[in-house]
């Protein structure tokens, strides 16, 4: 009687597993039957929120368009988003919140040096992979992480395709003006090595602080140093700061940004009135207007059928940023996991998303290598 009782329970056991599996149930967390939960803590508020608004913009744009379709192996992407207001700690807090309480299956789209420095540890800790920050500070390329994947250039590439400008312009004399900040701080370093090794002479380093409303003393001390090329490392609103205030001091330095120097450069031309002409920029993916790309092309349809209003390089950068992240779920397959999501990434080798091309391996989290110069008209267009 023990025996046939231990069968019929033991037999029981494995109809309900067998059952389990059958109706989809999957012990991953952040996987149900219709869903796949991603969770993103970044800037929607202060005075770089235009950075974090269109970037979860674009990611949003592109997790729409595949629900649309049918999501990913049947199940939707739904994106829970809190605002950390550019504050490491509120970015380790939200990240706690993500995997802890909302339970998410990875995060994505991160902004800032040291909000990333913040959550990294925590990410590692729980073994969630961290997909696509905006940040392309250099340290995080360096040492090689399991858990951390990027998709966009470094600032280090950014950087390097500016100084090499500059060395061919003839402009010698180099004004280094960067955000009071880690991330300010550290592609500071990264951009001095450059310089050094291109042999251009640093005019001056100067720190901005974030919340500036004034750059007058800083544009006093780039025209006493007669720089003949101004770089800046910075994001947000204080770009436009410098650039007003170094335009209104009459000088006539090319100024060089980096690519989340300027992210909408339609208000920023309107709020400089004409003063944002001729500043260069690094630019990281490819023109949102450019339809001969047929990524961008299916971004436009995609802003069509959305009826969405933020169009921008951010916005498209989020929406291939969401592209690559989707495409590694899909050949996660049907029962997906955190592990198998990242051997779906190393997995990718060489993709070409459209006219974009991204890589991936073992022992290459890094993306994309895409950086090209482009000039700022009166009116925030960009030409080459």
């Amino acid at each position: 009687m023990r025996r046939t009782s231990q069968a019929r329970t033991a037999a029981a056991c494995l109809a309900l597993a067998l059952g389990l599996a059958a109706s989809g149930v999957h012990a991953e967390t952040g996987v149900t039957d219709g869903t796949v939960r991603v969770g993103e803590s970044a800037v929607f508020s202060g005075p770089v929120a235009d950075t974090g608004n269109h970037y979860r913009a674009g990611i949003a744009l592109y997790f729409d368009e595949a629900n649309r379709a049918g999501g990913v192996n049947g199940r939707k992407l739904e994106l829970i988003a809190l605002d950390d207001g550019y504050d490491a700690k509120r970015t380790a807090e939200n990240t706690r919140t993500l995997i802890d309480e909302k339970k998410v299956f990875a995060l994505i789209g991160y902004t800032a040096t040291a909000n990333l420095i913040a959550a990294m540890p925590i990410a590692e800790a729980a073994k969630v992979p961290m997909f696509a920050p905006l940040v392309g500070t250099t340290s995080f390329r360096q040492k090689h992480n399991r858990y951390l994947f990027h998709v966009r250039a470094s600032y280090e590439n950014e950087l390097s395709r500016i100084v090499q400008q500059i060395a061919v312009t003839g402009n010698d004399n180099v004004a280094v003006v960067f955000q009071d900040s880690a991330f300010g701080k550290s592609n500071r370093d990264t951009l001095l090595a450059l310089l050094q090794a291109q042999k251009l002479k640093l005019a001056q380093a100067l720190p901005m602080a974030i919340s500036a409303a004034s750059a007058a003393d800083i544009a006093g001390q780039v025209a006493q140093a007669k720089a003949g090329a101004v770089i800046m490392i910075m994001a947000g609103k204080m770009s436009e700061v410098l650039i007003r205030d170094l335009k209104a001091a009459g000088i006539g330095s090319t100024i060089y940004t980096i690519s989340v120097g300027v992210v909408d450069a339609r208000a920023a031309s309107a709020n400089l009135k004409g003063a944002l002409r001729g500043v260069v920029t690094a630019s990281v993916v490819p023109s949102p207007r450019l339809s001969r790309y047929e990524i961008v092309k299916a971004y436009r349809t995609a802003l069509t059928a959305a009826g969405a209003q933020a169009d921008n390089y951010t916005v498209l950068e989020g929406y291939i940023a969401a592209k690559v992240f989707t495409e590694g779920l899909r050949r996660a397959g049907r029962n997906p996991t955190r592990e198998g999501f990242i051997t779906a990434i190393e997995g990718l080798g060489k993709l070409d998303l459209g006219g974009f091309r991204v890589e991936y391996g073992p022992a290459n989290h890094n993306g994309s290598n895409f950086v090209e110069l482009e000039m700022y008209t009166a009116d925030g267009s960009l030409i080459r």
